[in-house]
């Protein structure tokens, strides 16, 4: 009998063995000694090695190999290392910018065709409120202080005269309100005063003044007509290149400015505004030609454009996404005047070349 503390009772090797404790866990074999007992080799080496004077050394087990690991179920298979592109998406709220832009165009031409005055007072409220958020923010972002009241008081007088008086009370009022800037900013310490008597002269020709000629577009005889055509151009304009650069749009046009904008979308301003300016000038002013159209529709789009850039360009000085939130789903007055206050004396302008001011 083994006397070894290592020995077991011999159990054949082979598959079923493996299976139940794994190959490398096999008891070691049994071997007899000079003397005829049995041990297990591994006791003979223990004994040889401390017989020679050295310690007993343990035979290590030999290295397992590792399990291999189960596939991966079909839910967590790898993905491909490039994910699709992202769908393009508007950047604003469509259902709220569209609702928006239908109640205020209600507003507009019933005031436009029932009652001109009224549609005076619509452009007066507009550039006030346009005015509150220009200097709102100069004043959030920069700490500069230009004054709101004579800016608003100017303002609205500026309107008005250019709908009594025409370009001539417009440059008037435009003086009279630069002055009354100037003067009312005096009430202050002199810290800043340059800073901001220039801002408040910068917004009281961007806003009121530019905004004069749309009253000037109403004095004409077929005035309502004339100033639906200004803004229908301006809105297409816009949409156009909203539909082309969100579809096609691949090259930027200005991407310090704007990384928005491309020049497909330029390209797909260009196409609407024209399209729809010989419709207007064919069936909407009197005198009025097709091919009038097309250039009032190309001087549009530019328009348009520049201004929309011009307005990015301050808010991106000012860090600023919006000038306001007074209208859901396009931000606030400012941001949309963008395009229709440069765009106001060039229709003016084409228009009283084209057909005259009467």
């Amino acid at each position: 009998m083994n006397d070894s503390p290592w020995a077991t009772e011999p159990v054949p090797a082979g598959p079923a063995y493996d299976a139940l404790v794994g190959p490398h866990t096999r008891p070691m074999p049994i071997v007899p000694d000079a003397a005829g007992r049995d041990f297990d080799d591994r006791e003979a080496r223990d004994r040889g090695a401390a017989a020679d004077g050295g310690h007993p050394i343990r035979a290590e087990m030999p290295p397992q190999e590792p399990m291999p690991s189960p596939p991966p179920p079909p839910s967590q298979a790898p993905q491909d290392a490039s994910p699709p592109p992202p769908k393009k998406r508007a950047g604003r709220d469509l259902r709220a910018a569209i609702g928006v832009g239908v109640g205020l165009g209600a507003v507009i031409f019933a005031s436009l065709f029932i009652v001109k005055a009224v549609f005076v007072g619509v452009i007066v409220v507009a550039v006030v409120v346009g005015l509150w958020e220009l200097t709102s923010r100069l004043q959030e972002k920069k700490g500069i202080k230009a004054p709101l009241v004579p800016l608003a008081v100017g303002g609205a007088a500026m309107v008005i005269a250019g709908y009594v008086r025409g370009a001539e009370g417009a440059w008037v009022a435009m003086a009279l309100t630069s002055l009354a800037v100037l003067v009312w900013r005096m009430t202050e310490p002199p810290e800043d005063y340059l800073k901001d008597v220039t801002a408040g002269i910068f917004a009281a020709f961007y806003v009121p003044f530019l905004a004069t000629f749309v009253a000037m577009l109403l004095t004409a005889d077929d005035g309502p007509q004339r100033v639906v055509t200004f803004l229908v151009l301006t809105v297409v304009s816009d949409t156009g290149a909203y539909a082309v650069g969100w579809r096609f749009g691949k090259t930027k046009l200005a991407p310090r400015i704007s990384p928005g904008k491309t020049r497909e979308g330029l390209f797909g301003a260009v196409a609407f505004a024209m399209a729809a300016g010989a419709l207007c000038m064919e069936f909407l002013i009197d005198g009025g030609a097709w091919w009038q159209g097309l250039l009032l529709g190309l001087a549009v789009a530019v328009s348009a454009t520049l201004g929309d850039l011009g307005e990015s360009m301050i808010k991106r000085d000012l860090g600023i996404k919006d000038m306001g939130t007074l209208l859901p789903g396009h931000g606030g007055i400012m941001d949309r005047l963008d395009s229709l206050l440069p765009t106001a004396p060039v229709v003016w302008l084409l228009l009283a070349a084209f057909v005259g001011t009467g």
